[in-house]
């Protein structure tokens, strides 16, 4: 593995034990970590920054003021609040549904969700560097939790369930961020082809002394005409500097 590789995956270890600690890790953590591939002393001073840019707290969590949005921070005291609305259980019933919903009562574990929607919105905070909203995040997070409360008969000790639970609130959240960042590369292809459709459409324009039509995008650009088309329509059925159609018309 070379040099760059190994530095790339200790900086996404550290990024998830941050996750997993609360939105921090320790110096010590971090110069055993990077040590392990030759670098320590002044050279972890672009790793702490780049730590620090993505709201990584060293040695203590980071505030919430430091971490999120106006957006996310009105959101999640609003969300907070309503989950002080909710019933509360006490230890002893904690304790008591988690037995009964490991032994297979369903009932046990919808009373038994209420308990950890404040976990789902503490794990979401961690993840607020990766392009998706706070309030989506806790979306999926609560989907997660959801389906947890269904498998809790897979653990053996109600101490077994924190971790369970925590484990499938973020693995939702991380699909959740991998779909987002999905969809922004499709829709940066999209926007990309688009603008080269339009390109082309206007450089023939300014050739032909008016708007062009489908057929002849097709000959200059090379592209299917279906593709065309469907470019056009997502632009809302009209791109500048190519004619609209009568319905049915085809390149010939």
């Amino acid at each position: 593995m070379n040099r760059e590789m190994e530095f790339a995956e200790t900086l996404e270890r550290i990024r998830k034990l941050a996750r997993i600690q609360g939105g921090y890790v320790t110096k010590e953590q971090v110069e055993e970590g990077f040590g392990a591939i030759g670098l320590n002393g002044d050279q972890l001073q672009p790793v702490y920054e780049y730590l620090k840019n993505k709201k990584i707290g060293i040695d203590t969590p980071p505030e919430a003021e430091e971490v999120l949005s106006r957006e996310d921070r009105d959101y999640l005291q609003t969300y907070l609040q309503s989950l002080k609305e909710l019933p509360r259980l006490s230890e002893k019933e904690n304790e008591r549904y988690a037995l009964m919903a490991i032994d297979g009562d369903a009932h046990a574990g919808a009373q038994l969700l209420t308990s950890y929607l404040p976990m789902v919105a503490e794990i979401a905070r961690l993840y607020t560097d990766q392009g998706v909203l706070l309030e989506d995040l806790i979306g999926e997070g609560n989907l997660a939790l959801t389906a947890g409360m269904e498998m809790l008969g897979c653990v053996e000790t109600p101490e077994e369930i924190p971790g369970m639970l925590g484990k499938l609130i973020m693995d939702g959240m991380e699909r959740c961020i991998a779909q987002t960042e999905e969809d922004r590369k499709r829709d940066a292809c999209l926007l990309e082809k688009i603008r080269h459709v339009s390109d082309q459409a206007g450089e023939l324009k300014e050739l032909l002394g008016r708007d062009v039509t489908v057929a002849e995008l097709v000959k200059e650009s090379g592209m299917k005409e279906e593709d065309i088309r469907e470019l056009i329509r997502l632009c809302g059925g009209k791109m500048e500097y190519v004619q609209q159609e009568k319905e049915g018309e085809s390149v010939e």
